[in-house]
């Protein structure tokens, strides 16, 4: 696995220390955040391949700084908190984060969901670069929509929704087929969920030129025609 960059979003020292510790020893290069009054700054100096979010910090929280870095970026963000009731999960990931693990942490499981998250990023394999249907354009490297020469960038849930009905162009695809493949992943995945990361993308695809590219079939699930 390439030398990636990893931010850690985390405002124990001790904690930061030892994930930083751990981080190294798998070949990656950690930096831990110091200036919790502006972490976009810090963000966009060290240009991470990852970021490792706590959700309780100084000044603002965890969830503002991963919607900030959303503004700009689709990088992958881990929240890693002690707040692991079902509702920050929830949060988490409505607010685009990637995964969740809660602390107290075993190492390995650390280090075996960030490689998981850098791998599915990163290590494209053979998959084709692109899926085109119905002239909008669909690049899987940076998870971008293209249509009539403008671009969407789309958060990581938007993009595995949007996968998902245009390899299954034609075919009406359920909700629960789309919980199903986010759930691969190892997001928290519930009903509301899915019905805002859907709100969401057809207003971005609606922002390009592709009103009711997604068409809803009423009791059944949604596809692409």
């Amino acid at each position: 696995m390439e030398n990636h960059r990893i931010l850690i979003v985390e405002d124990d020292e001790a904690i930061a220390g030892a994930v930083s510790r751990i981080i190294e020893s798998w070949g990656l290069t950690p930096r831990c955040v110091r200036d919790f009054r502006d972490v976009l700054r810090e963000f966009t100096g060290f240009d991470p391949h990852l970021v490792l979010m706590d959700i309780t910090l100084p000044f603002f929280n965890g969830y503002h700084w991963c919607s900030e870095i959303r503004k700009i970026s689709a990088v992958p963000i881990i929240f890693v908190s002690s707040a692991s009731e079902n509702m920050n999960i929830v949060m988490a990931v409505d607010m685009g984060g990637d995964d969740f693990i809660a602390k107290p942490f075993d190492p390995s499981v650390l280090m075996a969901k960030i490689r998981a998250v850098l791998r599915r990023t990163y290590d494209l394999g053979d998959r084709v670069p692109v899926i085109e249907r119905g002239g909008a354009v669909l690049n899987l490297n940076d998870e971008t929509v293209t249509h009539d020469g403008q671009k969407v960038q789309l958060t990581r849930n938007e993009f595995r929704i949007l996968q998902t009905l245009m390899e299954s162009r034609g075919k009406v695809v359920s909700r629960e087929t789309l919980m199903t493949r986010l759930w691969e992943y190892d997001l928290y995945i519930e009903e509301n969920t899915l019905t805002v990361n859907m709100t969401r993308l057809r207003k971005k695809l609606s922002g390009i030129g592709l009103t009711d590219f997604i068409t809803t079939r009423v009791g059944s699930g949604y596809v692409v025609l």
